[in-house]
């Protein structure tokens, strides 16, 4: 990139609310298409059709690391204490945390049928501390990891340079993506320990370096609309020719060259929308986008209640793959679930307790 002349130092300002709210939606539509993914004998048809919109979702949770690098790992803000920094973000998650946990908790016993005793309430509420109240809960997990290193990474960024950054994301690009895909193909590898800057922080760095990269919008929509055909075609390549292998949802994961690219991708157009994005010059239009950014944690958390209700038939009627074509019921869902949850989190932002609470 350097080569080309694409990189600049010129001040960005982040569509913050935008981002977030793609983010958020995202979300929603993955684990709306995750059921007929999840499902055994599922019509071939169907679960291609849940593989395209899971493909189109994929950069849902890269996004919002990549946003919290952005605004976290600023120079500017070296000089906050770390006990400043860390009580004022894990206070607010931290109760979000444990209220959700134990909604979750309840949802669990009504769901599953489980005796309500002193026994299980107890394992429940250990389990949930240490494992996640539901699938999702690995999501709050992951933003406490980056929260305690936070820190160290504004360090890093703020003496660093660019060609730094670029070498560390380098390494973590190359372990994470690269020698995972090889390994697929040749079925080796190099050890692991070789590459030891793993999991999402190079999406996180990725966040601040994206800042000072341009690219011409013709490229940046190329790739991720190559992003999105490589998903697909990986899915294929896993499912058919190279079945044997067992790995038909290898390209369906966070850390994979498809969805890295394609997140990048994305964030940068993003990037690229000005803070008088065209909804923004609508006052309704930009006040739901912005009450939505504000509410992406107690979104993120209470919406799998509201997608399980649907799915299992539980607000008088069903919404599945089983009642209705994917085509059109995955987007469907998404859209209800999303819009009942946001309403029902407005509804409780006007609790004075439960305002506090959700997150």
């Amino acid at each position: 990139m350097e080569q080309n002349g694409l990189e600049s130092n010129k001040k960005i300002a982040i569509p913050v609310d935008l981002i977030r709210t793609i983010a958020i939606g995202l979300v929603v539509l993955l684990h709306a298409s995750n059921e007929a993914l999840e499902t055994s004998s599922v019509p071939m048809p169907y679960w291609w059709t849940a593989i395209v919109y899971k493909s189109l979702a994929l950069s849902c949770v890269p996004l919002f690391v990549i946003l919290s690098g952005a605004l976290l790992l600023q120079p500017a803000k070296l000089d906050e204490p770390i006990r400043v920094f860390l009580k004022k973000r894990l206070s607010r998650i931290g109760l979000a945390f444990v209220f959700w946990s134990m909604v979750y908790l309840a949802w669990g016993f009504y769901v599953t049928n489980v005796p309500v005793t002193l026994d299980n309430v107890v394992q429940g509420i250990v389990k949930d501390l240490f494992t996640g109240a539901w699938y999702h809960f690995w999501f709050i997990y992951l933003i406490f990891g980056l929260y305690l290193i936070t820190p160290i990474l504004r360090v890093f960024i703020s003496n660093g340079n660019p060609r730094i950054t670029r070498y560390l994301l380098s390494i973590w690009f190359t372990g994470i993506a690269i020698l995972p895909l090889i390994q697929l193909g040749l079925g080796y590898t190099l050890n692991a320990g070789v590459f030891i800057i793993g999991g999402f922080i190079g999406y996180f760095v990725m966040g601040n370096y994206l800042q000072k990269v341009t690219l011409r919008p013709l490229i940046l929509h190329g790739l991720l609309i190559a992003s999105f055909i490589g998903t697909i075609f990986g899915v294929w390549l896993m499912t058919y020719p190279l079945s044997n292998l067992g790995q038909n949802n290898y390209f369906l994961g966070y850390l994979t060259v498809n969805t890295i690219v394609g997140s990048a991708a994305l964030f940068l157009i993003l990037l690229k929308s000005k803070p008088d994005w065209p909804g923004a010059r609508l006052t309704l239009a930009r006040r739901v986008v912005h009450a939505i950014s504000n509410n992406t944690l107690p979104i993120f958390l209470f919406h799998v209640i509201i997608l399980e209700a649907f799915e299992r038939g539980l607000l008088g009627f069903k919404l599945s793959f089983t009642t209705l074509n994917p085509i059109v019921e995955i987007p469907l869902l998404a859209a209800l679930t999303f819009f009942i949850t946001f309403g029902l989190i407005l509804l409780m932002r006007r609790i004075p307790v439960l305002k506090k609470l959700i997150g």
